[in-house]
């Protein structure tokens, strides 16, 4: 009976050993196994592409002029309407005449008396002093007269449209302007570009305008004007001015319209765009490229698109680096590669 037990004990001692050796073997094997991911990649080259950048403007009037005489007083007539398309020397309000008048007659009196004077000056009954005075009245007085003329009869300073009207006949300006005109056979437009084109924006370049109304078939040619020297710190833009010629009125001040400014040609890395992975929960991009078969994780910054490609930005990549373009979506920075055809 002793000798039963003792050889049963032996072969639970024995089985107790087997089983913990197995566990063992198997640890060790859980822990030799690696993990490879099978991916396709794709060589990374420069492509020669036109650089262009979209932006979006509001159209404005290449000159604006309030109407707005410097004497106060009664209107007596406004020749205009709101949408009057005016010539540069028209007619556009008359004020009160009065004061004009009163002038006119005034220069007229002193007139006569400095060609008294200066006959007097001559003969000796008249002093010099007595003779500047009055010229100097009388010089004065033709001066304002050209002044109350330009502000009495109000002409267009320039070709435009009649954008506002804000008084009637008989009504006594205040202040306001009595009218506002535009230009709108030249048009312009301010329009902020991000920081990072500012070496390449010059004056003289040319855009497109496009408008929704007319469709993107519709282009209008447009010129860069000035480029403003400083840079916005809040949103990291500049501004550059557009001069848009307008001969044939389809445009009109205050349209939404988008612009393509040409930056020329440029050398630059061209990618699938479903290669680019999108950081979940923001709008940071990023590419995995074969790091001598380890993956390796870069943040881009996404440029031009080009139907189903798209240039990526970052100090990370080269031209003739491996980009991987199947299979990114399973990996892991640092994951180890097994390239397939």
């Amino acid at each position: 009976m002793k000798r039963f037990n003792l050889i049963a004990t032996i072969v639970f001692v024995a089985l107790a050993m087997t089983s913990c050796g197995s566990k063992e073997d198997a640890k060790t094997t859980d822990a030799t196994v690696e993990r490879i991911e099978k991916v396709k990649v794709q060589k990374m080259e420069t492509s020669t592409i036109t650089r262009e950048v979209v932006l979006s403007a509001t159209l404005q009037g290449y000159e604006t002029q309030n109407v707005a005489p410097s004497v106060t007083g009664k209107i007596e007539h406004i020749y205009v309407e709101e949408g009057s398309k005016v010539r540069q020397g028209d007619n556009l309000v008359r004020m009160d005449e009065l004061q004009y008048k009163t002038s006119k007659l005034t220069y007229a009196n002193l007139g006569v008396e400095l060609a008294r004077v200066e006959a007097l000056l001559k003969t000796g009954s008249a002093t010099q002093q007595s003779y500047d005075q009055l010229k100097l009245s009388y010089d004065q007085t033709a001066e304002n007269i050209d002044f109350l003329e330009k502000n009495t009869y109000v002409k267009a300073p320039f070709d435009g449209v009649i954008s506002a009207k804000n008084y009637e006949d008989g009504e006594l300006y205040s202040g306001q302007p009595i009218l506002v005109l535009t230009q709108i056979s030249t048009l312009k437009a301010e329009i902020a570009v991000p920081e990072r084109f500012f070496p390449m924006v010059k004056t003289g370049m040319k855009l497109d305008i496009r408008s929704e109304i007319y469709g993107q078939d519709q282009v209008f040619a447009a010129t860069v004007e000035r480029v403003f020297p400083t840079i916005d710190p809040a949103s990291h833009t500049f501004t550059i001015k557009v001069k848009i010629p307008n001969g044939n009125d389809m445009l009109r001040p205050g349209m939404y319209v988008n612009s393509t400014l040409f930056l020329g040609q440029e050398d630059v890395i061209v990618v699938p765009y479903q290669a680019v992975l999108k950081l979940q929960g923001a709008d940071n991009r990023y590419v995995y490229v074969n790091n001598s078969g380890v993956a390796k994780y870069v943040a881009v910054t996404l440029g031009q698109r080009f139907d189903d490609q798209v240039e990526i930005i970052s100090d990370e990549i080269n031209a003739g680096d491996e980009l991987i373009v199947v299979g990114q979506s399973r990996l892991v920075d640092g994951v180890k590669l097994e390239i397939v055809k």
